[in-house]
C-alpha cells in the first residue's frame, strides 16, 4: 500500500482511509473481520466521528478490538470528528466543553485510551478560537489526542484557529473527486471568466500544501450536490468511457481509476474509502497503487467536462 505522511511530522500512513460512516451495521465479529482485511491490504488508518451511526460505529469498532486481542491498537491509527450536534436543531460547536465531552465518549465508544488524531467536523460560524486552544491544550496535555486536524476548512479559518491555537493543525478532510475538484479547476482556469475559475475555497488546495496540511478526500466518486457516484453514471458517459479504458489498460475496475486519479496528484492526497465491501474497499486500494500518467491524468480530468485554457 503506498504510503502518504502526515503534516510536518511527515508521519508515514496508509494513502487509503477507512471511512467508518457505513460501518454502523456491522456486529463485532464483522468488524474485526474487516479491520483484518484492511491490514491485511495495507490500509492502517481508520475515519470515525461521533455523529456516525449515532455513535454506533465507534461502539462496534471498540467492541472488536476487545472481542479480537489479535488487532493491536498500537498497529492502527484511529482518527474522529466532533462538532456536528444533531437534535431538534442541528449545529455547529466548538466550545471547550463540548470538545472535551465529544472526547471523552468517542474514548468511551472506541474502547481506547487516546485518538490518533482528533479533526473538528466542520466549520462553526461561532468559533471562538480560545476555546478551541484550551481544549486542544487539555486534550494534549492528557494524552488522549495525539494530533489535531479540521474538516472543510478554509485557509481563513484555519488562520483563525492558529491566532490560539499552538498545535499544528495537520490534516483538512475536504470533498473532493474527479467531478468535485473545483480546488484543482479554479488554479487551471485563473484569470478567466470561466464557471470553474470561481474561487469557492480560498486556494485550500495550494494553502494545505504550502502549510504541509495533508488533505484527506471524502465522497472520491460523488458528483456534485450529493446526487450519487459519477461511475456508470450517464451524465458522465466521455468521462466513464475513459476510465473503463485505463481500467482495462491496467486491469483493475473503473472505480480503481477513479482512485487512481486522486492519488496521482502531489499533494499526497489521502482517500476516504466510505464502504463497507470489502470488494469496494480492494478497489479503491488497488488504483492507489497505479501511477497514472500525465496525459492519463488530464484525459480524465478533461472527460469530466473541465476546461484548459
Amino acid at each position: 500500500m503506498k504510503q502518504v505522511f502526515i503534516g510536518k511530522e511527515k508521519m508515514p500512513a496508509s494513502q487509503v482511509v477507512v471511512g467508518a460512516m457505513r460501518l454502523a451495521g456491522f456486529n463485532a465479529g464483522e468488524m474485526a473481520d474487516f479491520i483484518h482485511f484492511a491490514l491485511d491490504n495495507g490500509v492502517n488508518y481508520f475515519d470515525h466521528a461521533d455523529i456516525y451511526g449515532g455513535g454506533r460505529s465507534e461502539e462496534v469498532f471498540g467492541e472488536a478490538l476487545k472481542a479480537d486481542p489479535s488487532i493491536k491498537r498500537e498497529d492502527l491509527f484511529i482518527q474522529s470528528k466532533c462538532a456536528i450536534r444533531k437534535g431538534e436543531v442541528s449545529y455547529y460547536d466548538f466550545s471547550k466543553e463540548h470538545i472535551l465531552n465529544s472526547v471523552d465518549g468517542i474514548l468511551k465508544r472506541l474502547g481506547v485510551d487516546y485518538l490518533d488524531a482528533l479533526l473538528l467536523h466542520r466549520p462553526d460560524a461561532l468559533c471562538e478560537p480560545e476555546e478551541v486552544a484550551a481544549a486542544f491544550d487539555e486534550l494534549e496535555k492528557s494524552g488522549k489526542v495525539r494530533r489535531f486536524g479540521v474538516s472543510n476548512h478554509n485557509p481563513g479559518q484555519i488562520e483563525l484557529l492558529k491566532k490560539c491555537v499552538k498545535q499544528e493543525l495537520a490534516i483538512n478532510q475536504l470533498q473532493f473527486s474527479i467531478c468535485v475538484s473545483n480546488m484543482i479547476a479554479r488554479g487551471m482556469e485563473a484569470n478567466m471568466d470561466t464557471p470553474g475559475s470561481v474561487d469557492h475555497d480560498g486556494g485550500i488546495l495550494d494553502y494545505c500544501r504550502l502549510k504541509d496540511i495533508t488533505i484527506q478526500a471524502w465522497s472520491p466518486f460523488q458528483m456534485s450536490n450529493w446526487r450519487g457516484t459519477f461511475l456508470g453514471n450517464g451524465e458522465y458517459k466521455e468521462l466513464n468511457a475513459v476510465l473503463d479504458k485505463l481500467a482495462a489498460k491496467y486491469g483493475v475496475s473503473a472505480s480503481a481509476i477513479a482512485a487512481a486519479w486522486i492519488a496521482r496528484h502531489p499533494a499526497g492526497i489521502q482517500i476516504i474509502a466510505g464502504t463497507s465491501k470489502k470488494e469496494h474497499l480492494k478497489d479503491i486500494i488497488d488504483g492507489a497503487n497505479i501511477t497514472l500518467t500525465r496525459p492519463e491524468w488530464y484525459e480524465i480530468y478533461l472527460s469530466a467536462g473541465h476546461i484548459l485554457p
